[in-house]
């Protein structure tokens, strides 16, 4: 798999297929209907306004919209698309996106996933290299961020000031122990993770998790730990 996907389909890679007849079919991503002459070869079709979209654009509309109740499927769909780099201040709104996407699902209050926009002004405030240059990595903060968000967190709040500060110290602890250099990818999952177990122990929330992970976007990570990152394959 191509994980930037530079050509053919933006959600899978695979080769376009041209219609003889335009059909109606809905975006992957936001869900909208259109009528278009081209799907690709498993039958996935992207807008034009989701094609031309920025990251953090492409995050929120997929989170307010989709489905998926695992945070690691929503957070590997993304960081599948182009929009999404290797490395970026991308993946400091992905993490808590994909958890507050998942976690109004297995709740069954999809209509609570507009907070996904809240997320996403938390985390613009969270500079990229913030885990170089404040030793705070930015997913981290990302999990902090989705716990005050369902928590309802202030910063005179007794209880759930202490569950977002836990969070962002839990997944912060995780990702410190497995070292550096900084590897987006990583990070993310190891910060989604850390939030799913939480939950389950502090919110009585269990997510349907498609644990181990395996990455397949080391081979643009030029700093990749290779079979000390927990994710590699084999």
């Amino acid at each position: 798999m191509d994980p930037e996907h530079q050509s053919g389909c933006l959600v899978c890679g695979k080769n376009l297929k041209y219609l003889p007849e335009p059909v109606a079919a809905p975006c992957f991503y936001c869900g909208e209907m259109h009528q278009t002459d081209a799907v690709c070869q498993v039958g996935h079709f992207v807008c034009d306004r989701c094609h031309r979209a920025p990251a953090d654009e492409i995050i929120e509309t997929f989170c307010r919209t989709t489905q998926e109740s695992d945070p690691l499927v929503i957070a590997e769909t993304l960081m599948d698309t182009p929009q999404v780099k290797m490395h970026g201040p991308e993946h400091h709104f992905l993490v808590p996106a994909a958890l507050l996407a998942a976690y109004y699902n297995v709740k069954g209050e999809p209509a609570k996933r507009h907070k996904v926009a809240q997320a996403r002004q938390r985390a613009a405030l969270v500079m990229g290299g913030f885990c170089g240059t404040h030793g705070d990595c930015g997913v981290a903060v990302g999990t902090g961020i989705f716990i005050s968000l369902v928590t309802g967190a202030t910063p005179l709040s007794r209880e759930e000031w202490k569950l977002s500060n836990l969070i962002t110290a839990e997944s912060l602890r995780e990702i410190a122990l497995h070292g550096g250099p900084r590897c987006c990818k990583r990070n993310a999952f190891l910060a989604i993770i850390t939030a799913v177990h939480f939950c389950r122990e502090h919110l009585g929330i269990t997510f349907p998790l498609h644990e181990p992970v395996t990455c397949h976007y080391f081979a643009n990570n030029r700093e990749c730990r290779v079979k000390d990152c927990p994710f590699f394959p084999g």
